[in-house]
């Protein structure tokens, strides 16, 4: 009888009891949004400037974490034209408190907790979007309920940019090793998904998509959406 891989006590590491209480105490806020915080808080802040983001636009940082893009994205925007979501309040607060040269231009309200990605506090105003390494580690329906949320949410909204992980539909059942090497799966943490399932997704929830070729940390897959 062949074994099956235990089964996970929580659909991510970021969701288990304590998890963000312990980091942030141990002052890991910066290592447990996935380390190379340098370089891919540049990436980050690279595809916004690629994908035609200038100071006066609004952005959402959906999923922002210590603010590694936040940091960056800050003293670039217009002073209140940045917002971010993330699941733990208080590692937003953390990289407010820590990671921003002038912390008077993000008022403390622009960091909301949003578990279920709801979006509620978010403004209107917001005319691009970003999740990084978010749905990496979470399974595909919520994906689902964050696009039709944001859509919902953010009526003037232009782009939408967000990473998964893909893998070949005979590798789909399997674990599979990225390029950049970490070894992915279908039903845990770090989640892979078929390309013609996330087109799929973001077609029916009102978006047309690109998947430019990119060479991103950890072998994630850029794409960019607009509402269709």
């Amino acid at each position: 009888m062949s074994k099956t891989a235990p089964k996970p006590a929580h659909i991510s590491p970021y969701h288990a009891p304590d998890f963000f209480k312990d980091a942030i105490a141990a002052g890991r806020h910066r290592d447990i949004v996935g380390g190379r915080w340098e370089e891919t808080g540049l990436i980050q802040m690279q595809i916004l400037l690629d994908q035609g983001l200038d100071p006066h636009h609004h952005l959402l940082d959906i999923g922002a974490g210590s603010l590694r893009l936040g940091c960056r994205a800050v003293p670039y925007l217009d002073a209140g034209h940045y917002w971010a979501t993330d699941l733990s309040g208080d590692l937003l607060r953390a990289g407010h408190h820590s990671e921003l040269s002038d912390p008077a231009r993000l008022p403390i309200h622009h960091l909301i907790e949003d578990a279920e990605f709801t979006f509620a506090g978010v403004p209107d105003t917001i005319t691009h979007a970003i999740a990084f390494a978010v749905f990496t580690h979470l399974p595909m329906n919520h994906l689902r309920r964050a696009l039709i949320s944001l859509r919902a949410a953010c009526p003037r909204l232009q782009k939408l940019m967000l990473t998964v992980f893909e893998a070949p539909k005979a590798a789909y059942l399997h674990a599979h090793r990225q390029p950049d090497g970490v070894v992915t799966h279908a039903a845990r943490a770090p989640y892979h998904m078929l390309r013609e399932d996330v087109d799929y997704l973001l077609r029916a929830s009102g978006y047309a998509a690109d998947f430019p070729p990119t060479e991103l940390p950890r072998g994630q897959q850029l794409i960019v959406a607009c509402p269709a």
